[in-house]
């Protein structure tokens, strides 16, 4: 919807989104990773590659073989961007990984990664804490960002204080901090994969060409649309083929307010 090509490399084959109460499937072996990038390159399709996103990671060694890969690809074209979801345990969902990829991602993708996009709970444990407020979450934000991103984005904030109705979200970078409210809709369960959703549409805006601030603005509107969609719907996935025209023109606009 926005003519951008994708290319991937599932670092996990399962059947559904471990959310769910279960599911099968299995974890990409490290080694395959860099195999597969080294078919691209003998494609002469490494420099092409304008950005690098990564997600659920099955170990922390798939993750360094990511790195690898990232590495090869700002040889190739330095203005490659790399966008790190740093995907952690969710208690409240259920979604599950091994303990070392936590260490990892704050200890060697942070320092690789251009964007930082975690949630509260993400923030949390690179933190080692929970925060007491808002100002807490922006120190706890600009503490990953001194790890080597250039920005970080919290995409969802929860602190004491928050006002319940609102679903609230961070960009920080070296020079400013802005935050951002839109209305928190209310689902029997909350739908999987918004938070991936969330930093794929923000990459996608930087590599359109947005600033961050406005790709930051443009990403949550979007992503409010989708969950209306998908609120009508009354669906646990995100409805995100009924939703594409709304992605794509946004028929609300949140705010950035900066701090």
């Amino acid at each position: 919807m926005y003519s951008l090509l994708g290319g991937i490399i599932n670092t996990v084959q399962f059947s559904n989104h471990t959310q769910y109460k279960q599911w099968t499937g299995e974890v990409l072996a490290p080694q395959q990773i860099p195999a597969l990038i080294d078919g691209i390159a003998a494609i002469g399709e490494l420099g092409n590659c304008d950005a690098v996103l990564s997600g659920y990671l099955g170990s922390a060694a798939q993750g360094r073989a990511i790195l690898t890969g990232v590495a090869r690809i700002k040889a190739a074209n330095p203005k490659a961007l790399y966008l790190c979801d740093p995907v952690m345990g969710h208690p409240e969902k259920g979604c599950i990984v091994a303990p070392e990829v936590g260490d990892f991602l704050l200890d060697e993708a942070a320092a690789m990664a251009d964007f930082m996009c975690p949630n509260q709970l993400e923030l949390d444990s690179f933190s080692g804490r929970k925060p007491q407020s808002l100002l807490d979450c922006l120190a706890m934000a600009r503490a990953l960002l001194a790890r080597g991103p250039k920005a970080v984005v919290v995409k969802h904030l929860d602190y004491p204080g928050k006002a319940a109705d609102g679903f609230e979200m961070l960009l920080v970078t070296a020079d400013a901090s802005w935050h951002l409210r839109r209305p928190l809709l209310a689902f029997p369960r909350q739908p999987v994969g918004v938070g991936d959703l969330t930093s794929g549409l923000f990459l996608s805006r930087v590599l359109l060409g947005d600033d961050l601030v406005a790709a930051f603005e443009f990403t949550a509107a979007a992503v409010h649309e989708v969950l209306l969609e998908t609120q009508a719907c009354g669906s646990y996935e995100l409805e995100l083929v009924r939703a594409q025209d709304r992605i794509a023109h946004p028929r609300v606009k949140f705010e950035a307010v900066r701090l």
